[in-house]
């Protein structure tokens, strides 16, 4: 299965943000098992890389995003998915519109957050870190 990581998750990693920190962790250890995809975009690392250097610095920053990229997806987050962002009347958010497009082309079965209600639009699945686990880890 694929499934789609919002900025605010890979941010709750990189700076140990409390209390998502550990579901966000176990969600990104899926990706050590072959039967699951995860997916992000270069416009969500491009956020978290933001937060995590404002917090520890441009070099260990850059080594996080080293270590994500290493073992997660990076969908097309180009014209189409802009041109679909700006397009649909029913997106407030412009990045959280990139976001879902990214998502829905790249196939993905869901879309994780923090902030659920931020994809109010979706026709994907949209969960929160827990209901995440809950639903798909064993």
């Amino acid at each position: 299965m694929k499934f789609f990581l919002d900025a605010n998750i890979l941010i709750s990693v990189l700076n140990k943000e409390y209390p998502t920190y550990g579901y966000a962790v176990r969600i990104l250890s899926l990706a050590a098992k072959k039967k699951n995809t995860l997916v992000t975009t270069n416009v969500a690392l491009a956020i978290a890389f933001y937060f995590a250097e404002k917090k520890h610095g441009q070099v260990l920053a850059k080594n996080k995003i080293d270590l994500l990229i290493r073992n997660i997806d990076i969908a097309d987050c180009g014209k189409i998915e802009t041109t679909f962002a700006v397009q649909n009347k029913k997106v407030h958010d412009f990045e959280d519109g990139l976001q879902y497009y990214a998502a829905l082309h790249s196939k993905c079965n869901c879309i994780i957050t923090n902030d659920v209600s931020d994809f109010y639009f979706s026709e994907l699945e949209v969960l929160d870190p827990e209901r995440f686990l809950t639903k798909y880890v064993p």
